[in-house]
């Protein structure tokens, strides 16, 4: 797997609200990495740390790496050599696709071993 990752500098929340809930302005205000997804029965955030999430349960201490992209659509089996390397390590994960590009998201806790076991696993690691 020729891939390179690249660690992002800030410390990532994940969230959920109610479905029908309005996001706090903080979300779309804030820079770096900002995913929101609507399901039928969620409102799920990644943000910053920095940004205030009233009403929200929220789990804190996430780092996110991202495939450096732009990946063309033909591409397969990205995501599933990175979460393999990651599973066999032990780590858990949540991962987020773009148009351009793949995030994955560990545990601050588990951020070695994550780098290890991508790099193990062919990626290199940039920004650690």
């Amino acid at each position: 797997m020729g891939l390179t990752l690249d660690l992002l500098p800030e410390r990532y929340v994940i969230a959920r609200f109610a479905p029908d809930e309005a996001l706090p302005e903080g979300v779309w205000q804030a820079g770096g990495l900002v995913s929101v997804t609507r399901a039928p029965g969620e409102l799920s955030v990644v943000c910053p740390e920095t940004v205030t999430l009233e009403g929200a349960r929220v789990e804190q201490g996430w780092r996110a790496l991202a495939v450096r992209g732009p990946l063309d659509f033909a591409l397969t089996g990205i995501m599933a050599d990175l979460s393999g390397a990651l599973a066999d390590a032990g780590i858990s994960l949540f991962a987020i696709s773009t148009y351009d590009t793949d995030y994955v998201l560990v545990r601050e806790q588990d951020l070695d071993g994550a780098v290890r076991a991508l790099r193990g696993a062919g990626p290199s690691v940039e920004g650690i």
